[in-house]
């Protein structure tokens, strides 16, 4: 059964360059068309939202069309607001004199791998956990497949790192309590901050996992590596137990295409939609065809979502 229509969290991924961010941007234009109440948010880096919609779109969610508003994420901007964070939750906690080392180390942290992924994760977690409750939908267009893999894992790498804090936590403090011989537990501002991160993190993976709730699309093109990365893609998503179920196959040649050079172009792209539907059975596939035209108004994008109105309408048994 295709449940895009009744998820309310719906991830957008696939390789760069296949038509992804037209995808989610059509994606939620023919849901708020259809009536839901629609969030679309960009976690690309290389933000696309802006210049579909020919509106400037930012960290804050701004109105883009009836029923439809969007958000773009500024990992930089967001890795900045995480660090100021972090500052934040250790005042009262270091100090006075370790305070400006403390946070030349966290500034240094900030420039290390995984710190934009996990400053991301956390402003996605906000909005899923803080708007789910006002929109109906909530669409993410994600960065190429890499970086999508590695930010939707986070969840399960995270809860498995805090638990480790929190059991390290309870360690100390039960010695302390051992030391002071009167066995009165610790206050320990370190532990609630890592219960209250762990909280929120359990909260949103249970949202993650919930097929009812939440759904993963791939968008790729009839060609040899968007075929064997949406593969993977798929393959490696699996094992953390988020299931693609629906995938946009964009840029497809149109009948009406003429001339000796599509006609061999056409020929090569059979045998790849014939493997795309041998090698994607369990997925739903949704063809677009390939337009004269780039998508660079919301004319032209009313023209490519009313071939994903099938993923707001109908159930597929």
């Amino acid at each position: 059964m295709n449940q895009i229509q009744d998820q309310r969290v719906i991830f957008v991924g696939g390789k760069g360059g296949v038509g992804k961010s037209t995808s989610s941007a059509a994606l939620a234009l023919a849901n708020a068309q259809a009536g839901y109440k629609t969030l679309i948010v960009s976690t690309d880096p290389a933000h696309n939202l802006g210049d579909i919609f020919h509106q400037k779109v930012s960290h804050e969610k701004k109105q883009l069309d009836q029923n439809l508003w969007g958000i773009e994420i500024d990992s930089t901007k967001e890795t900045e607001r995480y660090m100021d964070q972090v500052k934040d939750n250790l005042k009262g906690l270091v100090k006075s004199k370790m305070v400006d080392e403390v946070h030349r180390q966290i500034d240094l942290a900030a420039a290390s791998p995984g710190a934009d992924e996990a400053a991301l994760f956390d402003r996605l977690i906000s909005i899923i956990l803080d708007e789910q409750d006002h929109f109906d939908k909530i669409i993410f267009d994600t960065a190429p497949t890499g970086h999508t893999i590695r930010l939707l894992s986070l969840p399960e790498l995270m809860s498995v790192w805090i638990d480790g804090m929190l059991e390290k936590r309870q360690k100390i403090n039960e010695n302390y309590t051992q030391l002071l011989n009167d066995g009165e537990p610790v206050d320990d501002p370190i532990y609630d901050i890592l219960q209250g991160r762990k909280e929120k993190f359990s909260s949103v993976r249970d949202i993650i996992l919930d097929e009812a709730q939440t759904g993963f699309m791939f968008v790729l093109i009839p060609e040899r590596l968007p075929i064997l990365e949406t593969k993977q893609a798929i393959k490696q998503l699996h094992q953390y137990h988020l299931h693609v179920r629906t995938l946009i196959v964009n840029k497809v040649l149109p009948n009406e295409a003429d001339g000796e050079f599509l006609q061999k172009r056409r020929h090569i792209e059979q045998n790849y939609l014939k493997e795309i539907h041998d090698q994607f059975r369990k997925q739903r596939l949704v063809e677009i065809p390939l337009y004269e035209e780039d998508i660079s108004d919301l004319g032209k994008l009313n023209v490519f979502a009313e071939h994903l109105e099938v993923l707001t309408k109908e159930e597929v048994k």
